[in-house]
């Protein structure tokens, strides 16, 4: 059975004007990524990030209405200040979740003193794809985009 990415992948493309250096920490360091990681009105309440291969990244999201929703995922590939490839195939270390949704692959590339910034979520099934953007992918991760572009223009 062959597949295209395109049946299973959504990908947000940016360009942010600020080098990789700091787009790359904004990515990786809990204190700035929780400043832009949930599209308001959401928040980004915890964030714990143990930044290299195996290593677990776990946030927890909060709803206007105060409910708290935890995401736990496991980096597969770090390449420093280039490129992040994490998913939710596992919860910590290499324990399968009991439900996997999707990978995630985040590339910076210096374009000048700028970032071209592309996240793709590759995700298990067309249906899997097809839930992510009904539930807003393009808006919530673009907005993300947009709130990480201000934190990125104070830091």
């Amino acid at each position: 059975m062959t597949t295209t990415h395109a049946v299973h992948e959504l990908v947000l493309n940016r360009v942010f004007d600020a080098p990789p250096a700091l787009v790359w920490k904004a990515w990786t360091e809990p204190q700035h990524l929780m400043q832009w990681w949930a599209p308001k009105p959401w928040s980004t309440v915890e964030c714990d990030i143990d930044l290299r291969a195996g290593g677990v990244m776990r946030t927890v999201m909060m709803s206007p209405e105060k409910q708290k929703f935890p995401n736990v995922g496991v980096f597969l590939e770090v390449v420093h200040q280039k490129k992040l490839v994490f998913t939710d195939a596992y919860t910590d270390a290499w324990t399968p979740s009991p439900k996997p949704f999707m990978t995630a692959i985040m590339t910076l590339e210096p374009q000048g003193k700028k970032t071209k910034y592309t996240a793709r979520a590759l995700h298990w099934t067309q249906t899997d794809r097809e839930a992510h953007e009904k539930m807003g992918f393009h808006e919530g991760w673009g907005t993300a985009a947009d709130q990480l572009a201000a934190v990125l223009a104070n830091m």
